[in-house]
């Protein structure tokens, strides 16, 4: 291979040609030429020492190796006339560089992308793994086992989420039909905390539920590949308790239930309760009793819903372990925001039904959930206790109503006022809450004063790993 030699600005050169070479000459002084001969052998530079017939002048060896790198094949032994420099002290440095450059580029273009397969692949693996797990857990409660559907079935049967009813802290409610015909409400949700497994064990608690004063579950949908969770429940037609609780000034229209339809909503509310405190084989506590989570059927019958805060317990576990508040102001126990109060138990979801039920014969909501009154003289449970002790001339703050009627708004409020209790060790059972609503009123008694207790902070709407948002 030839060499093609790039020298600096040489003076005064000529060329001398012979039959296999060519020969370079420079003098850039009267005393000094340069002699280089080409082509030159493989990975060298020659600097011929030959004698060049000048006249008093002076022949100078000048190695060209640092100047030009020229390539060819493996290089031959080099002559005995060919002379050989010391080493470039920079040689060093840039094969260190070199070798560094080329374990970068080895990282990213090998190591990099075996990294990014392996977690894709890990991270499949456990998708399928919980997949596989909610499979085996949903066999092992055979035919009682919900029904699973895909999020695809979900998004056909409402439509692609077309007709939405309502919305919470949970997710958006939609309408939708099923195959059948029947009509449901599907819930999806937002975001859900815990894994797969907590998730179907839950679910799958909350469907063995089989009670008139429970809205039923009818099936769920889990993929954890796309997270993507909702719930299939029955639809209640009338919707929730909420809208037909009427504040002073309130303009809706709905508002037509008198004692005689609050009775009896009470008294369902309270049998649910007690059957999810003690009729299932596992305990529920809801921790989110209110007139929005109440839906009313055709008939007026009323269903427990929104398991959004529920946590499940042994049906002998009296106190349960619980970090942070849940619930809705103006509904929540004492001892969920405070535990000086006492333990965190079934007697919580008491206080939240006796408040309700407050809520229900009086109407007042704009008075204590608003914030705005907070003083003893205007608390609620304060001022209809003080009604009730002077019961002798009438309950004037429920207007023209019958004896019959004050009879049972008496019992009502007696029965919650027991409830909210401070001390949840005082407060009743659900069971002994509905032998009193379906006792006389002549064995009532009336507890004592109710305190105002409410939290220093809002609470959090869910502040547990292990809820389930229904």
């Amino acid at each position: 291979m030839f060499a093609f030699l790039v020298l600096i600005s040489i003076s005064n050169s000529f060329c001398a040609e012979s039959d296999d070479n060519q020969q370079y000459v420079s003098c850039n002084n009267p005393l000094e030429c340069v002699n280089v001969r080409t082509p030159l052998p493989p990975w060298q530079f020659t600097v011929l020492p030959r004698k060049f017939m000048v006249p008093s002048r002076r022949l100078v060896d000048l190695d060209l190796r640092a100047l030009v790198a020229v390539p060819g094949p493996s290089p031959a032994p080099n002559p005995s006339w060919i002379t050989t420099p010391n080493p470039d002290p920079n040689n060093g440095y840039y094969q260190a560089s070199g070798v560094a450059g080329a374990i970068v580029v080895f990282a990213i273009v090998v190591v990099v992308p075996c990294l990014i397969i392996c977690c894709l692949r890990r991270r499949r693996r456990r998708s399928n793994l919980d997949d596989f797990q909610a499979d085996e857990i949903l066999k092992s409660y055979g035919s009682i086992a919900p029904r699973r559907y895909t999020y695809a079935e979900v998004k056909k049967l409402t439509k692609s989420f077309k007709d939405k009813v309502g919305q919470g802290g949970y997710g958006l409610v939609y309408k939708g039909t099923l195959d059948d015909g029947r009509i449901v409400a599907v819930k999806v949700l937002k975001e859900t905390k815990g894994n797969g497994e907590e998730f179907i064990n839950e679910v799958v608690s909350i469907s063995r539920t089989s009670h008139v004063n429970i809205v039923a579950l009818l099936g769920f949908c889990y993929e954890k590949t796309k997270n993507k969770r909702a719930l299939i429940f029955e639809f209640v037609s009338n919707g929730s308790l909420d809208i037909f609780l009427c504040n002073k000034g309130s303009s809706n229209t709905n508002c037509h239930l008198d004692i005689g339809d609050l009775f009896p909503i009470a008294v369902g509310v309270a049998r649910g309760l007690e059957y999810l405190h003690r009729g299932c084989r596992t305990r529920i506590l809801h921790f989110d009793i209110k007139p929005h989570n109440i839906l009313l059927d055709e008939d007026l019958c009323p269903k427990i819903s929104d398991f959004g805060l529920a946590k499940l317990c042994k049906t002998k576990e009296s106190i349960v372990s619980m970090t942070g508040m849940r619930g809705t102001v103006g509904y929540i126990a004492p001892e969920v925001f405070n535990r000086c109060f006492g333990g965190v138990s079934h007697k919580s979801d008491v206080y939240s039904y006796g408040m309700l039920i407050l809520e229900m014969v009086g109407g007042r909501r704009e008075e204590f959930l608003d914030g705005t009154s907070q003083s003893s003289e205007n608390y609620f449970p304060d001022c209809i206790y003080t009604e009730l002790e002077r019961r002798s001339e009438g309950l004037h703050m429920f207007g023209e109503i019958t004896r019959e009627e004050e009879d049972t708004i008496h019992k009502m409020i007696t029965v919650s006022l027991w409830c909210i209790l401070t001390n949840p060790s005082d407060r009743p059972s659900m069971s002994k809450v509905i032998e009193m609503l379906e006792g006389s009123l002549q064995s009532l008694q009336l507890p004592p004063k109710p305190s105002l207790v409410l939290p220093t902070r809002s609470p959090q709407e869910s502040s547990h790993s292990e809820s389930i948002p229904l």
